[in-house]
């Protein structure tokens, strides 16, 4: 029978499992676009920046880290900041509290949503599942994985925009672009870090595929692709267009990479995660300016 504090150690390993510094990197993109799209603050609002905010980050984290364990055991980064080293005494209990948690979050999103919200939620937590769960294990088929992993941060947005029943324009359609081209360009990067650990583990990705220095080059592609796509969008759109080439420069240093020497992204990698940061409150000070305009 486990103890009280064997339960609490428990309790804090799935919730660190959920990654609590990403939490914001899906609530936000939820949040902003619905209000943006003409939503209020209003119970939808506060319950679906409260499900992109943990149970969705657990579902996306949790999973991973449950079927990502061999390959997490053989990763110097991993059992910090950058992801736990889950237990697999707690594995069955963090996919568990993943699906309850996540259960009557969705069934009440599904009720206050059209059809079209339903299906754009159902998009987003297939895609979830679909990244780390066995047999599907987009994660492991170079160029999906990629793709897959954009759509879990860019499809909250799309979510927003469609509960709130917002309008879908032209401006809309390259923002969103411009935001799955620099998410594609992200996992892209960090997959360069892992590809000794990963290969170790039998894991597959378009890192361990391409190899580090193509990857980071294509990562650079992407991120410059996302600037060009935020050009059209006009003043205050032109400073979030400046935001990706502050990636490319964090990317350029190893552009060179070779495999062997994959870790060295790592410091490329947690600069990364500063650099959200900073492009995030630069993305809030334009979106007030914008709905001020």
């Amino acid at each position: 029978m486990s103890t009280p504090q064997g339960w609490r150690t428990g309790a804090a390993q799935v919730l660190w499992s959920s990654r609590p510094v990403s939490w914001i990197n899906t609530a936000f993109p939820f949040g902003a676009a619905y209000l943006l799209a003409g939503g209020g603050i209003d119970v939808a609002w506060l319950v679906g920046v409260l499900y992109f905010l943990i149970p969705y980050n657990l579902l996306m984290y949790g999973i991973n880290d449950v079927f990502d364990y061999e390959s997490d055991l053989r990763n110097p980064r991993k059992g910090g900041i950058e992801g736990a080293v889950l237990s697999n005494r707690w594995h069955r209990t963090t996919l568990w509290a993943a699906v309850g948690s996540n259960v009557p979050f969705l069934i009440f999103l599904a009720l206050v949503g059209d059809l079209a919200a339903a299906a754009v939620l159902t998009v987003s937590v297939f895609a979830v599942v679909a990244y780390s769960a066995p047999r599907l294990r987009f994660k492991e088929r170079p160029g999906l994985d990629s793709l897959t992993s954009a759509t879990h941060f860019v499809s909250p947005a799309v979510y927003g925009i469609a509960l709130a029943d917002g309008a879908v324009t032209s401006s809309v359609v390259l923002a969103l672009a411009a935001f799955f081209a620099w998410g594609a360009a992200s996992q892209a990067f960090g997959a360069v870090q892992d590809i000794t650990a990963d290969r170790a583990g039998g894991l597959g990705s378009i890192a361990t595929v391409f190899g580090a220095r193509r990857t980071v080059r294509l990562a650079l592609v992407g991120y410059l692709l996302a600037s060009v796509l935020l050009l059209p969008l006009g003043w205050p759109g032109w400073v979030c267009a400046a935001l990706p080439l502050l990636y490319v420069a964090n990317v350029w240093p190893y552009r060179n990479l070779t495999d062997t020497e994959c870790e060295r992204a790592n410091a490329g990698w947690r600069r990364f995660l500063w650099l959200n940061m900073v492009a995030g409150f630069v993305v809030t000070q334009v979106m007030i300016l914008a709905a001020l305009a």
